[in-house]
C-alpha cells in the first residue's frame, strides 16, 4: 500500500484512537482528531499544489479513509465527506472561490461537509425541493436538508439547489456563518456512527452572491455524478473495508488471548477458526475490491464505475457479516461491550442505508453493466 495508507495508520493510532470510545459513548464529534488532521496536512490532501495542498487523487483519498476507518469509522466518514467537497471545488470551482476556501482550510484548519439529502428525496439526494430566488447577482435560498454530517463543526457546506435553467441544479458553498443557516443538533440519535454530528439544517432566507456557486449555471448534476459519486462511493467502500478489518483485528486477538483453565485458547476451537477465517476473507476481499476500484477510477478505465459500485456494495455488506461473526467469536465479552465489536457492528449497519443506499447502488450497478444511463 502507498505511503498515505501507512502514515494514515500511524496518525490514527496517535490522534484518532484516544477519542474513539468517547466519540461513540457521548455521541461526541471528534474535534481533537480533526484539529490534528489539519495540523498534519490531511485536510489538504486533495487540494492542488498550486493552492498549497498535496494534489493527490482518488487512490490516496481511498487509502486515507481506509487507514482512519481501521480505528474509527465516524472520523473516517466525516473526513471522507470533506474530501468529496474539496474535490468539487478542485474540478469546478472558480479560482477566486478555491483561493478563499482552500486558504482557510490550509491556514486555519477549517473543513467542509455535504448538505445534500432532503426529507422528500431520501437516498436520491440529487433531487432537491429547495427554492432559489435570483435577484441580480444574489440568490436567496429556502428549504431544509435532512442529514448533514459534521453539522455545526464544518465551516463550509455544499448545498444543492435549483438552477434558473429548467430541470437543472446548482452546487453552492454555504459558509457556516451565513445568516439564516441553523442546525437542529438534538435530532441525531444514530444506531451507529454516533459521533458524526448528523442533523437537519434549516435554510431560511440565506442570501449568497454568485461567487459561492461551484461551476457554471446548471452544472450541479454533472458534479454529482462525475465528482461526488466516485469519491463518495469509493470513500464509503474504504470506510466499511476498514471497519471489517478492525473487526478481524479485535476478534482474532480475542480468540488468541482468551485462555481456558487447561491453557488452551479460544482460537484452538475449530468453529472459531472457521469464523476468523471467514472474517478475514470478507474483510480483505472488500479492501482489495476497493483499492482496485480506486485505481481503476484514477486511471479512467472503462469499467471503473462498475468496480466502484461493486466495491461499495460488497464492503458495506461484508462489514455487517464480519460483525455478525465477530460477535460470535467475542461471545459474552462482545455482548457486554468489554470488546468494541458491538460498536463496530452498529457502525457497520449504516453502510447499507447511507445515501445512495446499497439497494439503489445495486440498481445502478445493473444499469452500468448493461450500458444504461444512471440514475
Amino acid at each position: 500500500m502507498n505511503r498515505v495508507y501507512q502514515e494514515g495508520k500511524a496518525f490514527a493510532k496517535s490522534y484518532i484512537e484516544p477519542y474513539t470510545d468517547l466519540t461513540d459513548k457521548e455521541s461526541r464529534f471528534p474535534e481533537e482528531s480533526f484539529k490534528a488532521l489539519g495540523e498534519q496536512g490531511y485536510l489538504k490532501l486533495l487540494i492542488p499544489e498550486e493552492y498549497g495542498g498535496f494534489g493527490r487523487g482518488l487512490e490516496e483519498h481511498a487509502q486515507a479513509c481506509l487507514a482512519f476507518a481501521e480505528t474509527c469509522a465516524t472520523t473516517a466518514l466525516c473526513y471522507m465527506m470533506h474530501n468529496v467537497a474539496v474535490m468539487c471545488l478542485v474540478t469546478h470551482g472558480s479560482d477566486e472561490l478555491k483561493k478563499r476556501v482552500f486558504a482557510d482550510i490550509i491556514e486555519n484548519g477549517k473543513f467542509m461537509a455535504l448538505a445534500y439529502s432532503e426529507f422528500g428525496s431520501g437516498t436520491h439526494f440529487y433531487i432537491t425541493e429547495m427554492t432559489a430566488e435570483v435577484n441580480g447577482d444574489l440568490t436567496t435560498f429556502n428549504g431544509k436538508k435532512s442529514m448533514v454530517t459534521s453539522a455545526s463543526y464544518a465551516s463550509y457546506y455544499l448545498v444543492l439547489a435549483p438552477s434558473v435553467e429548467e430541470g437543472k441544479i446548482n452546487n453552492w458553498v454555504f459558509p457556516l456563518e451565513a445568516e439564516g443557516l441553523s442546525f437542529e443538533l438534538s435530532e441525531w440519535q444514530g444506531l451507529g456512527m454516533r459521533g458524526n454530528s448528523s442533523s437537519p439544517v434549516r435554510i431560511d432566507n440565506v442570501t449568497l452572491d454568485s461567487t459561492h456557486r461551484i461551476g457554471a449555471e446548471g452544472s450541479g448534476q454533472e458534479q454529482v455524478f462525475q465528482v461526488v459519486a466516485p469519491f463518495f462511493i469509493t470513500g464509503l467502500g474504504a470506510i466499511y473495508s476498514g471497519t471489517a478489518l478492525h473487526m478481524f483485528e479485535i476478534a482474532s486477538a480475542h480468540a488468541a488471548n482468551r485462555k481456558y483453565p487447561d491453557g488452551s485458547a479460544l482460537s484452538n476451537i475449530e468453529t472459531v477458526q472457521i469464523h476468523i477465517g471467514n472474517i478475514y476473507k470478507q474483510a480483505t476481499a472488500a479492501k482489495a475490491m476497493t483499492m482496485e476500484a480506486a485505481r481503476a477510477g484514477a486511471d479512467g478505465e472503462a469499467d471503473a464505475l462498475a468496480k466502484i459500485l461493486s466495491a461499495r456494495i460488497f464492503a458495506s455488506e461484508a462489514a455487517i457479516e464480519c460483525g455478525r461473526l465477530a460477535m460470535r467469536v467475542g461471545g459474552g465479552k462482545a455482548y457486554n461491550k468489554a470488546l468494541p465489536l458491538e460498536r463496530l457492528l452498529r457502525d457497520a449497519y449504516a453502510g447499507q442505508i447511507m445515501a445512495p443506499s446499497a439497494d439503489v447502488l445495486s440498481v445502478w450497478l445493473g444499469k452500468a453493466l448493461t450500458g444504461q444511463m444512471i440514475p
